[in-house]
């Protein structure tokens, strides 16, 4: 099965190039996932108030408080800085990842991983 006619692509259609870039592909996209997988990001929050590290498969790996955002009287305050320095961080990770995946498909898929 070497040449196979499909309507819009022409009489030199060759299905079986197809597969090999579509299985290359595959292949650039696991490494890059393992890749990924160990990249860590650092993000911080509220001048370096509060610092979290995240991996590529958006686990948190730490987080840093500074002692002098710990009031008791506004547990809040340190609160939102947590949350906001989290999903900066997650949103960070997930721009990496689209980014280094666009590189490889030349597609930008958002929230395929």
């Amino acid at each position: 099965m070497a040449k196979t006619k499909f309507p819009g692509f022409g009489s030199g259609f060759n299905i079986n190039q197809l597969q090999k870039q579509a299985k290359k592909m595959q292949e650039e996209i696991e490494k890059l996932q393992e890749e990924l997988n160990q990249r860590e990001l650092e993000v911080t929050a509220g001048g370096g108030a509060v610092k979290v590290v995240i991996n590529g498969k958006k686990e948190i790996k730490s987080i840093e408080i500074s002692p002098e955002v710990v009031d008791p009287d506004d547990i809040e305050t340190l609160q939102d800085l947590i949350v906001a320095c989290v999903n900066e961080a997650i949103r960070k990770v997930e721009k990496m990842i689209e980014e280094e995946m666009q590189k490889i498909t030349g597609l930008g898929l958002p929230g395929l991983f």
